[in-house]
């Protein structure tokens, strides 16, 4: 493909429909935050993150994954990232409630590590 095709495609899209001049780019490009201070959080304990927050963004997320399903023509791209940011907050969820910390190779918190490592008396 030439430089000139290449151009004339990009030109057509970003004009078009679900171009740059449409809210089917720009939602997405402003919402591409949201998934990407989630992997920032990875790295941090989960008690350095609100569990309501995190609670609010899972939700949030599902519901504008809905509407970019829904919405005529449908936006891929903010599916996509809504999608994203979903599983990034449903991982820091079950981080905050005890789950096993996959990034970590173990269990979140050290109250259930304790209970795991603690053999259970026999009768």
């Amino acid at each position: 493909m030439s430089v000139v095709q290449a151009w004339s495609r990009f030109k057509s899209w970003a004009l078009g429909p679900t171009g740059l001049k449409t809210t089917h780019a720009w939602g997405p490009i402003s919402n591409a935050g949201l998934p990407l201070a989630g992997f920032a959080d990875i790295t941090k304990p989960p008690e350095s993150i609100s569990e309501n927050m995190t609670a609010a963004m899972c939700i949030y997320s599902l519901l504008f994954m809905r509407f970019a399903w829904r919405v005529q023509p449908r936006n891929y791209l903010l599916f996509a990232v809504h999608f994203s940011n979903e599983l990034i907050q449903a991982y820091h969820l079950q981080r905050i409630l005890g789950g096993y910390d996959f990034y970590a190779g173990k269990y979140a918190t050290a109250e259930r590590a304790k209970s795991e490592a603690v053999p259970s008396p026999s009768s």
